[in-house]
């Protein structure tokens, strides 16, 4: 090829924003200078040299109310993206997580650029609610890169090409994260007890969930004044939280991600909201409680079409409630101070539910090869085939 090979990535919330990261890094650890990147993504992805033309923080929503909401904004933003592919001509577009924003895009790239080979980068969670998402994703997409091997059969069976890679979060390096050294760092006594909250990553999660873990904590801090709190507030929301947490009546020590695997293994429980986040609190052996709530509206209307039990991934994989969730209505600072306060109060309970917690994460795929590494092999392979027959890009 006489000029390097492009690859357009978009991402639309920090999540994807770190799988982005991940593919450009082990693509350009494979061809060098032979690869450039385009696209829209966080400043993870920008520390890979893709420049985003806008603020991905914006389209980080959730819930069918919000999203229609913000239809106009996504609108406009799925309009910037595929004037993006059209002015850069990539040779593949790699569509990561965030359903609603990316399937939209892929849907406008089969239009105008046809030749194009399109990869979705973690597909909609159909064995949860949705199936017929896997039908739409199919006509839309060229390839899926699926997180767990439990994806695949339902994207499949429509006649969509699937590769299991696994979930980073899985690969995550606990052995250099240090507990002792979080403590250290900010005057934490080894004996102390610590809380870690992880109130999320979207701001429509730091809105909904700060107050409920706020008072929560306050509850548990009245019960017990030596408890310690930390807070981690995720790189694309992090002045929301830092703003929020300064209001709080007691102290609370601010986490940044640098930091956040150290205060994960010093902690000796967490209160998080669902996402990536509590995969990664099992990686580390922190006991957890997890909560989630949405839009009011948007539950009532999605809450019939949702068939799993659970909705954190290790529950999901070992088929039992093995952390505590608490969902919407039960999302209440009275149960979660209840939860926590059990975990806490009960050094053997705590115990358990971690080691029941790593055991799950062999369920989900701990300890396969590298997903970034399996990504890019998957990206390159569809490149080369579209190549093999003919078909070139735009």
């Amino acid at each position: 090829m006489s000029r390097p090979l492009k690859i357009m990535l978009v991402a639309a919330e920090a999540s994807g924003d770190a799988l982005g990261a991940g593919l450009a890094h082990a693509l350009k650890m494979r061809l060098g200078a032979d690869v450039a990147f385009v696209g829209v993504g966080g400043p993870r992805m920008a520390a890979e040299g893709v420049v985003s033309p806008f603020d991905i923080a914006e389209l980080s929503i959730l819930g069918w109310i919000e999203g229609l909401k913000a239809y106009g904004l996504v609108k406009r933003r799925v309009a910037d993206t595929v004037a993006l592919a059209k002015a850069e001509r990539p040779d593949a577009v790699v569509l990561i997580d965030s359903w609603g924003f990316t399937i939209r895009v892929a849907k406008a790239l089969r239009e105008v650029l046809p030749g194009v080979p399109l990869i979705k980068y973690v597909g909609p969670q159909v064995w949860a609610s949705r199936p017929g998402r896997a039908k739409t994703l199919a006509a839309s997409v060229d390839h899926l890169l699926s997180l767990y091997s439990f994806d695949a059969p339902w994207f499949e069976r429509e006649g969509l090409p699937t590769t299991v890679v696994g979930s980073q979060a899985l690969h995550v390096d606990m052995a250099s994260a240090d507990g002792g050294r979080f403590r250290a760092a900010r005057g934490i006594a080894a004996d102390a007890p610590l809380l870690l909250v992880l109130p999320g990553s979207r701001p429509s999660e730091i809105t909904r969930m700060t107050p409920v873990f706020e008072a929560t904590v306050k509850r548990l801090k009245a019960a017990d004044p030596s408890l310690e709190i930390a807070v981690v507030a995720a790189g694309t929301v992090a002045a929301d939280v830092a703003g929020r947490v300064a209001a709080w009546p007691f102290r609370a020590h601010l986490v940044q991600e640098v930091d956040k695997y150290d205060a994960m293994k010093a902690a000796n429980v967490a209160l998080a909201t669902s996402g990536t986040v509590s995969t990664e609190l099992a990686m580390a052996g922190a006991p957890m409680v997890i909560a989630y709530r949405i839009d009011g509206l948007s539950y009532v209307l999605m809450k019939n079409l949702v068939t799993a039990k659970h909705i954190t991934l290790f529950n999901i994989a070992a088929d039992e409630r093995i952390a505590p969730e608490f969902i919407q209505n039960d999302a209440t600072p009275e149960k979660l101070t209840d939860a926590v306060g059990r975990l806490l109060s009960d050094p053997q309970a705590a115990a358990e539910q971690a080691a029941r917690q790593t055991a799950a994460l062999d369920l989900m795929g701990r300890g396969g090869p590298d997903p970034s590494e399996l990504a890019a092999d998957a990206v390159l392979r569809v490149i080369a085939d579209r190549a093999q027959r003919g078909m070139r890009p735009g």
